[in-house]
């Protein structure tokens, strides 16, 4: 069975004003007091009202939500004695009138002095979908084998249409923002693992980044561990959401990997058909049509049909389908996280925004 990890960052708010709550020193301290949670499961992020956290290695789908579950109602537990809540959110709905504090790392430091405007407005939070591949030659395969189809989980998995109270009109406002750091975006294709770290060491000798944690593609060879990291998906404000995005993800790289030992073909995929499609899924998510791997608009939910058909052998082989497939037929009767969201706010404003975002961070 192919592993598979799941990382997610929350926000910490304000329990009435919603807004960021710069705690995460003493969320994080109060999260690792029992014996719950290890101390490397919950990680400091780039601002100081945001957590991050990191599900253990896992080979089933009841694994990953189990530890997300796990992780989320301890790191609600922590922020509720320190007077705020965790919520689970692309983009902070509201900011306060400055920009929030900086976690005291040097890294961080010097991402702020690179770009301070950038690190004001970071206030996003994404999920990352680590999958194990046998190598680094694998990884590259399937990097290029899965790319047509990133903006697909852009859309599926928006939840971050608000900015500074108002609607931005995106679905996945994330998506912009992330789209402004100097390597960022739909990943290019590659040649081979070579031409890979080969193009890497270019961007690291110009200076324009100082590590490979500044290479920001929606998918990348993750440097730290033997995997494949899908990070375009916005956190998902329902953890079982979040699982069903780590057993199609993890479905997709099987799928690729397969094909690449089948010797199959490549996908054609230009990479401004590709950017144009990405920015395409965060516009509208699933509320309009969707560009398909080969570039036609289509009903959104024919691609997601044709998606699921595209990696059904590789579900069935986990043991995911009925899972996989039924919270994806939710997610197309209900919408996505970013209409969930509109609806609230058009609802009952502010505080049944709030609300929602507090009660279903945490919903079993």
């Amino acid at each position: 069975m192919i592993t598979v990890g799941v990382e997610e960052e929350y926000f910490l708010v304000d329990p009435v004003t919603c807004l960021p709550v710069p705690l995460a020193d003493e969320v994080r301290r109060a999260a690792g007091l029992g014996p719950i949670v290890e101390d490397q499961e919950v990680q400091s992020e780039l601002l100081q009202s945001q957590v991050e956290v990191a599900t253990p290695v896992c080979s089933d789908l009841d694994e990953v939500g189990g530890h997300l579950l796990r992780l989320r109602h301890a790191l609600g537990t922590a922020a509720e004695k320190n007077g705020c809540r965790i919520v689970a959110t692309g983009t902070a709905p509201y900011r306060g009138p400055g920009p929030v504090a900086v976690t005291e790392s040097a890294r961080y430091l010097a991402m702020r002095s690179q770009a301070p405007q950038l690190v004001d407005e970071q206030l996003v939070n994404g999920m990352h979908v680590h999958v194990a591949v046998p190598d680094r030659h694998a990884a590259v395969a399937v990097l290029n084998r899965i790319r047509p189809w990133l903006p697909v989980l852009v859309a599926m998995s928006s939840n971050s249409p608000l900015w500074d109270g108002h609607d931005t009109g995106f679905a996945s406002w994330r998506t912009v923002i992330y789209g402004r750091w100097a390597v960022s975006g739909p990943p290019p294709a590659f040649a081979d693992a070579a031409d890979h770290d080969r193009r890497v060491g270019t961007l690291l000798d110009s200076g324009v980044i100082s590590d490979t944690g500044q290479i920001y593609w929606q998918a990348r060879l993750s440097e730290r561990y033997p995997t494949l990291e899908v990070r375009c998906p916005d956190v998902q404000l329902r953890a079982d959401a979040a699982v069903m995005f780590a057993g199609l993800i993890r479905a997709m790289v099987t799928t690729a990997l397969r094909a690449e030992e089948a010797g199959e073909p490549l996908p054609d995929c230009p990479p401004e058909r590709l950017q144009a499609a990405n920015w395409y899924a965060a516009r509208y998510g699933l509320s309009e049509l969707l560009i398909d791997p080969e570039g036609r608009a289509r009903r959104a939910g024919d691609v997601l049909v044709r998606l699921l058909d595209s990696v059904t052998p590789a579900l069935e082989e986990a043991g995911d389908t009925r899972e996989v497939t039924s919270l994806v037929h939710r997610l197309l009767q209900q919408g996505t996280s970013a209409d969930l969201q509109r609806r609230a706010l058009a609802e009952g404003g502010m505080p049944t925004l709030t609300d929602l975002l507090i009660t279903e961070t945490v919903a079993p």
